[in-house]
């Protein structure tokens, strides 16, 4: 690249700070305005006889699970995208197999493995999704607090910018705080389909990753912000 190109990380920390410093690494003038503050909760989990497999859909679900958590470790591990298996890993899990195409695609994984009872770590806000005959049981570990306003989010934004959005949720967040007519120079880069499809409209081109990985976003956004 010539000139680093604008990007804008809306993500939560830490993960934010991982991603810009692998923006900045491939030449992104990258920054953070995280939409969201994660925090633990408070949870109970089912007896761990009574699973057979976990699954973890964030990151941040294994690392604000908590203590409790070490009752699962013994069972084999699945997760979404290779930082969610990471820090699934760093949790304890010695078993841990990851996927990149989302939660269907994971589903089956687990299915084909021979498992049918499924625990699954989670933060709070979550999307719906079928289990395809497993018999899932959801434990919320963690909440996303929105922090951030409008004023301060619009006064980041430069022309030509793009903008990485790593869930739906924060996609919604993002349609919400940036107006229509603020929108015509601007990219955004969606971790999934359903990420993309709660940004709205108006913006000069949207795009969604096809696995939920960062080197794919930024691999879109080198190519939006010529």
């Amino acid at each position: 690249m010539n000139a680093a190109r604008p990007l804008l990380v809306l993500r939560p920390e830490p993960g934010a700070g991982v991603t810009v410093q692998r923006a900045r690494a491939a030449g992104f003038d990258a920054h953070a305005y995280p939409l969201f503050m994660t925090t633990g909760l408070p949870w109970t989990g089912p007896e761990p006889h009574l699973v057979d497999a976990v699954m973890f859909t964030s990151a941040n679900a294994a690392r604000l699970s908590g203590e409790q958590l070490y009752l699962y470790r013994h069972l084999p591990a699945f997760a979404v995208g290779g930082a969610t298996a990471q820090a699934v890993a760093e949790a304890g899990f010695a078993s841990v197999t990851s996927g990149n195409d989302g939660v269907k695609s994971l589903l089956d994984t687990i299915a084909a493995r021979g498992h049918d009872r499924v625990l699954h770590i989670s933060g709070r806000d979550i999307r719906t999704f079928d289990p395809k005959g497993l018999r899932v049981v959801s434990a919320c570990v963690y909440a996303a607090v929105e922090i951030g306003n409008a004023e301060d989010l619009l006064a980041l934004l430069t022309p030509g910018m793009a903008l990485l959005v790593h869930s739906p949720r924060a996609g919604e967040r993002l349609e919400a705080l940036v107006p229509v007519t603020r929108r015509s120079d601007l990219h955004v880069v969606a971790i999934s389909e359903a990420a993309l499809a709660l940004c709205g409209t108006g913006w000069a081109s949207v795009v969604a990753a096809r696995s939920p990985r960062d080197d794919a976003m930024l691999a879109l956004a080198a190519g939006l912000c010529k």
